[in-house]
């Protein structure tokens, strides 16, 4: 996200390079998730780039390529397009809470839409955050004009060689 909390897709990111560190935090808090749960634009988005990707060329592809990603979508109806990849219907509070009971820890990339739902529904049980040092001025921001105020914690913080800062936020109870 830039400092003025704009989530738009990432090719501004792009300028400020992928240290290691970097990469090892999201490994760390990638790794014992058991699923990926995307919303149906990040899904399309990340289905034509993840695919031809090998580890030689992205440590990260394994985990993208070969964990079972499940896509909240009210209009798609084949995610074939991406191996390990089922639609599960439009968004269902209740649908996303037996899917963590069954999967286990999710993880969700991009999918604003699908993340500020879970946020307003309190099925987010952290957020990863990493602030690019620019402002964007307008766009999407991960939390919309009016909605419901959240209590997070700090449970973990960061900073890199880029100048982009690392927060974990968890929700206060």
């Amino acid at each position: 996200m830039s400092a003025d909390g704009v989530i738009d897709a990432p090719t501004w990111t792009f300028d400020y390079g992928f240290p290691e560190k970097q990469a090892e935090a999201i490994t760390a808090f990638a790794q014992g998730c058991k699923g990926i749960l995307l919303g149906r634009t990040t899904f399309e988005m990340f289905s034509t780039a993840w695919p031809q990707r090998t580890a030689e060329e992205d440590p990260g592809a394994p985990f993208f390529n070969d964990t079972p990603k499940y896509v909240v979508s009210g209009s798609r109806t084949d995610a074939s397009i991406w191996q390990n990849s089922e639609i599960i219907g439009p968004y269902d509070p209740d649908a996303i809470r037996r899917l963590k009971d069954e999967v286990g820890d999710l993880y969700t990339s991009g999918s604003a839409t699908l993340v500020r739902a879970m946020l307003e529904d309190g099925l987010i049980d952290g957020l990863h955050l990493f602030v690019f040092p620019l402002t964007r001025g307008s766009g999407p921001r991960l939390f919309a004009e009016g909605a419901s105020p959240k209590k997070l914690s700090l449970a973990a913080s960061d900073r890199y060689e880029n100048s982009v800062v690392y927060l974990n936020y968890r929700p206060q109870a």
